[in-house]
């Protein structure tokens, strides 16, 4: 039998471990974080990501990842032990729940979802950037 989306998504999201905006604000600024990973479209990012966050598309994570692929990202690829935050739009998204499930099959040991995505981190006032414009509270 085929698996649908909507199981792979089910399936992710029970494996998922989920942060707040508020506990992610604050493992940013006690440096607990490794890396923060903005698994949206590149146009989506630059309109607005949170600060610190680089991006790595959903479509090719795979590639970026694995350290040995050719396409691989070196930002990425260093931070394999590090404490790793995904997000999309919303959510947990599909998006955002693939991409830790993802990581974590790959081998990144410590890989958390940003709960509510990035909708949430602003709604809570927390600092966004865009690819124009300096980070705002």
């Amino acid at each position: 039998m085929a698996l649908t989306l909507a199981h792979m998504v089910a399936t992710a999201r029970a494996e998922a471990h989920l942060i707040s905006p508020a506990d992610a604000a604050r493992a940013v600024n006690d440096a607990e974080l490794g890396l923060i990973v903005d698994v949206r479209e590149p146009a989506e990012y630059a309109e607005a990501h949170v600060p610190l966050a680089v991006n790595v598309p959903r479509g090719v994570l795979e590639l970026r990842a694995d350290p040995a692929s050719p396409a691989a990202d070196a930002t990425l690829t260093s931070g394999l032990s590090a404490r790793i935050l995904v997000y999309c739009t919303k959510g947990p998204g599909a998006r955002s729940l693939l991409a830790a499930q993802t990581l974590t099959i790959m081998g990144y040991p410590h890989v958390e979802v940003l709960g509510g995505g990035l909708m949430a981190w602003a709604e809570a006032g927390l600092p966004v950037e865009s690819a124009t414009e300096p980070a705002a509270a």
